[in-house]
């Protein structure tokens, strides 16, 4: 058994540092979001029982519990529609999932990696260690700032879609990155068409906390990663970048064969590429036919007058649920009215699938890896008209 130490530290840095000497003694890392507030902090040392934190105050027992030998990191997932999971991450498979993602980018020795992702994310953490597998230290910031990006001699960088929009919008000139890594959230291909202009060398990553972050490529399994379909075109993956489960005991949709149920829907091509089709809860149910938000999302947000868009179900007494879509409007653009959203997406889905209710908001709520944030979408679609 093994000791679970939490680590709540602004400078990345340290984070590393105290990673190093918590690995030293086999221990487990839990790296916690350092900006998140108190009454967070205390929800998720409660859940996931760690028996020490490392803070900016110094370090404090608690009366934690040990976590299983040859476990590298607990990792908390975002608790976006649900408490948090702590993902427990077996050395072995942190390896692997180094070893493979190195070996699918092409990175050479001392292709130093640029660190700005949130290291309470396992993306994060992964920069750190695709570096060093390369013989180099990785370049890390506490934030992402656009700075980083231009003055940066790494050649390799992990961004989320929103980061890329940022940095595409600034002009800035992405060819000197050997590679960009994009996941976290769907890549919309106009933003990967405008940033390959940019000289971007884009990769599309597909993974999540459980499977050591991206473990498909460009919609290409990672070496030793396997990809099927189930039922409903539920995503399937197996492979030895498998999480060992959850800190809190809850369980794992890991059937008998191995075989990591996801909460993805995708389809196959004929050569074998994934492509996502959004997730399996992500769909709204309004008067008996299932719309899938993901798709109406893209059609909004394909509106002149929209930059950014969600879509989320709303409680409803006659259709059980109406679909809402939350936008955010392009610079100088004046808002369409629901009426005229509603032909717009009927241009291209069902006429079902169009909104019945419009909010116009500032930006739409994502946690640190640009996923947005159902809770507060939701709350955020109460305030539709409909």
């Amino acid at each position: 058994m093994a000791e679970l130490i939490a680590v709540r530290l602004r400078d990345p840095h340290a984070v590393v540092n105290a990673w190093d000497r918590v690995a030293n003694f086999r221990d487990a890392l839990l790296p916690l979001d350092p900006f998140a507030p108190d009454e967070r902090i205390d929800e998720m040392l409660e859940r996931f029982r760690p028996s020490v934190l490392l803070d900016e105050a110094g370090t404090h027992k608690l009366p934690g519990a040990e976590v299983p030998g040859g476990t590298a990191l607990v990792i908390a997932t975002s608790g976006s529609t649900g408490p948090p999971k702590g993902v427990m991450i077996g050395e072995a498979a942190l390896r692997h999932s180094t070893r493979a993602s190195v070996q699918a980018l092409g990175c050479q020795p001392d292709e130093r990696w640029l660190g700005v992702l949130p290291m309470h994310h396992i993306a994060g953490l992964q920069t750190v260690l695709r570096s060093r597998s390369v013989g180099v230290e990785a370049d890390l910031h506490a934030r992402f700032e656009l700075d980083a990006l231009a003055t940066t001699e790494a050649r390799h960088v992990a961004l989320v879609p929103t980061m890329l929009h940022r940095a595409v919008e600034a002009g800035l000139d992405l060819s000197r990155f050997a590679s960009v890594l994009v996941g976290g959230a769907r890549l919309d291909p106009e933003l990967r068409a405008a940033a390959e202009d940019a000289g971007g060398r884009l990769v599309e990553s597909y993974g999540m906390t459980e499977t050591c972050g991206g473990c498909v490529y460009d919609g290409r399994p990672l070496p030793d990663v396997e990809v099927r379909l189930g039922d409903g075109d539920r995503v399937l993956l197996r492979g030895p970048m498998l999480c060992d489960g959850y800190r809190a005991g809850e369980q794992t949709p890991r059937d008998a064969d191995g075989w990591w149920h996801t909460a993805d829907r995708g389809r196959l091509s004929e050569d074998g590429r994934l492509e996502l089709l959004g997730r399996l809860d992500d769909v709204v149910i309004s008067g008996g036919e299932k719309i899938p938000a993901a798709e109406v999302s893209a059609v909004v947000a394909s509106h002149p007058a929209i930059e950014d868009a969600a879509v989320v179900g709303v409680a409803d007494p006659e259709w059980g649920e109406r679909v809402v879509a939350v936008v955010v409007l392009a610079d100088g653009a004046a808002p369409p009215t629901l009426d005229e959203l509603r032909d717009h997406v009927a241009l291209s889905l069902p006429r079902r699938s169009a909104p019945h209710g419009l909010v116009v908001t500032d930006a739409i709520p994502r946690d640190g890896l640009g996923k947005p944030d159902r809770t507060t979408l939701l709350d955020l679609a109460a305030r539709a008209d409909g």
